[in-house]
């Protein structure tokens, strides 16, 4: 698999905070948020999977001063196996779910994932989705529509890819253009810029623009940067 240039911290979350500002308001600070967390669970994702139960605490941490923040989980794996976990409230659960699962060889359920979101807003507005990954083996029409589907519904998904694959990145691009979220490339030397961006979908899914600038300012250091380039 061909490594990525290391991308900075600052960067991407900088290129983050600009996207988002050209989204809807999502809703009051403090009146909570919704957000689908996403991921691949096939063989190839394993040292991924690892890495993001370490991280993915910054997702809730994040946003305690903003108001309550719902994360579902939801993985795929082996011969169809696809699942979605209750919306859960506290990172503890989270963990404990995300720890209970082992990577099994498979193909993508990208539709899938989409799909769910899709019926979930419909029930209930999800603010925004996640999805973590590293290849696509499905047909990217039907994904382009689904990823419309879910921009017309004002959902947006964030996209962070691991590995240089040009076939995923293509497809991974064109749904994040078309559901109004974004994509980032990551590798394993970038674990803190995962960690920032995890936490900066947290923020937006549940504050909105405003509260992502000040996410971005309190972060300090690198993170502070981005409080200029926004001017």
């Amino acid at each position: 698999m061909a490594k990525l240039p290391t991308t900075s911290t600052s960067a991407a979350v900088a290129a983050f905070v600009k996207k988002v500002q050209s989204l809807p308001a999502v809703h009051a600070a403090g009146s909570g948020g919704r957000l689908l967390f996403a991921m691949d669970a096939t063989a190839s994702r394993e040292p991924t999977w690892d890495r993001a139960c370490k991280l993915q605490g910054e997702m809730f941490t994040a946003t305690q001063s903003l108001g309550a923040l719902a994360i579902q989980l939801v993985w795929y794996r082996g011969f169809a196996e696809f699942e979605a976990s209750p919306w859960l409230n506290s990172s503890a659960d989270l963990v404990q779910r995300m720890t209970a699962v082992t990577c099994r060889a498979g193909e993508t359920q990208i539709g899938r994932v989409l799909e769910h979101a899709l019926a979930e807003t419909r029930g209930r507005k999800v603010n925004a989705v996640v999805f973590v990954g590293d290849c696509v083996e499905e047909n990217v029409d039907g994904l382009a529509k689904l990823a419309g589907d879910l921009g017309l519904l004002g959902v947006p998904v964030f996209l962070f890819h691991e590995g240089g694959d040009p076939v995923a990145r293509t497809c991974f691009e064109a749904i994040a253009r078309l559901s109004g979220g974004a994509y980032f490339p990551f590798d394993s030397a970038s674990p803190g810029m995962l960690r920032d961006l995890l936490a900066a979908a947290a923020t937006f899914a549940v504050g909105g623009r405003q509260a992502l600038e000040d996410f971005a300012r309190r972060r300090g250091g690198a993170a502070l940067q981005l409080t200029h380039r926004l001017r």
